[in-house]
């Protein structure tokens, strides 16, 4: 499997606070990989690095087998979507003004081409699996299920061909219903061809929907398993085993 994106001994320093340390990990391209680990395991502060959000305090990254100086807009020019557990949408905006808010679609005359939006959007919802018969372009965000929100912002990254999603607990607080409806979203993000990030507290969904399980605690990975070698109840084991491992030096 060819890399899309590769992190070399990425350290994060908050002051006297070590965030990350000397991170290696390889998302490859088409690959679904989920980060799992408690509160405080350093997850969020790797998607900010990945994303470009953050920049490492040392470290190299190699996007698509170059070595890369990253940035925001960057990451986002290469194809890299973050979908943040706020999902950044507007509630009293349809569906369709959603997708390609900041992106417009726009006739010869500058106007904004809502008749293409809304083509494009209902093509997309179809692709991306949108059940709901109550559901059309013109639907507001706040008539949305969680799930539901979830699917328009994955929609969103996949419209503009991101070769990597980064999915930022997407399930939380949600029913089982909606939670199938979000891991149903991330197949399709793997059918269109393109890798997704999954950050998760809950190994079920993790175990469900990934190909590779990467672990994390406090700062470090402590396992990449690949999903086949090892079942939800060993996953959970493990993840127990290192959470009451002892750690012989803490950096501050």
């Amino acid at each position: 499997m060819n890399e899309l994106i590769k992190l070399e001994n990425i350290n994060k320093v908050f002051g006297r606070v070590s965030a990350l340390k000397n991170i290696n990990l390889s998302i490859g391209k088409n690959e679904i990989v989920g980060i799992v680990g408690d509160n405080g395991a350093g997850k969020s502060t790797l998607i900010k690095i990945i994303s470009g959000l953050l920049k490492p305090t040392s470290g190299k990254i190699y996007f698509e087998g170059m070595k890369v100086r990253w940035s925001t807009q960057k990451a986002h020019s290469k194809g890299i979507e973050t979908v943040y557990q706020d999902k950044a949408l507007v509630e009293q905006h349809s569906i369709s003004d959603n997708i390609f808010m900041g992106r417009e679609l726009t006739k010869f005359s500058g106007y904004i081409n809502h008749k293409e939006q809304y083509k494009e959007t209902e093509k997309l919802m179809k692709e991306m699996g949108f059940t709901s018969k109550l559901l059309s372009p013109e639907s507001t965000i706040m008539v949305c299920s969680g799930g539901e929100r979830e699917g328009v912002a994955i929609s969103r990254s996949m419209y503009f061909q991101a070769k990597l999603v980064i999915l930022d607990e997407p399930t939380t607080a949600l029913s089982l219903t909606e939670t199938k409806k979000v891991l149903n979203f991330i197949k399709k993000v793997k059918e269109k061809g393109s890798s997704c990030i999954f950050i998760t507290h809950n190994i079920y969904h993790a175990h469900e929907i990934t190909e590779k399980l990467v672990i994390m605690d406090r700062g470090e990975i402590v396992s990449e398993e690949n999903k086949e070698d090892l079942t939800c109840s060993e996953l959970m084991d493990k993840m127990i085993e290192i959470a009451n491992r002892e750690v012989d030096e803490v950096v501050y």
